[in-house]
């Protein structure tokens, strides 16, 4: 692991909209993010790590996630070699469709962990 579960989580790039939020509420993500697989459930559970820590996995995880999608369409590629291109583009389709499930979980997770956070902060900010 490259970044050593370490990322900015506050960066632009791991922030969630509106759009996105809704986007999620609409494809119902809190009733099937549950039942996908999870490589390393330990790195996202909070008797282990804090949430700062999983919050930052879950960065690592969507970067992952979002690099595998993208080099899921280089088979395409083999249609020059093959022919057939219209199974090479389906299969990479759906593998890419397949990894985005994952980021669209992540991002949902995260977003939910930095409202957490917030509230954390606000109350020790206010306990002193």
């Amino acid at each position: 692991t490259v970044m050593r579960n370490h990322a900015d989580y506050t960066r632009r790039w791991y922030q969630v909209g509106k759009l996105e939020t809704a986007l999620y509420e609409k494809l119902r993500v809190q009733r099937w993010k549950g039942k996908m697989p999870t490589y390393h459930p330990t790195l996202f559970d909070p008797r282990v790590h804090s949430w700062d820590e999983i919050a930052q996995a879950m960065c690592q995880a969507e970067l992952v996630h979002e690099t595998i999608a993208l080099l899921s369409f280089l088979p395409i590629a083999a249609g020059l070699r093959f022919g057939a291109y219209p199974v090479f583009i389906v299969t990479s389709v759906l593998s890419a469709g397949y990894d985005l499930l994952f980021v669209m979980m992540q991002r949902y997770n995260r977003q939910r962990i930095m409202v957490l956070l917030e509230r954390k902060r606000t109350s020790s900010a206010c306990a002193r």
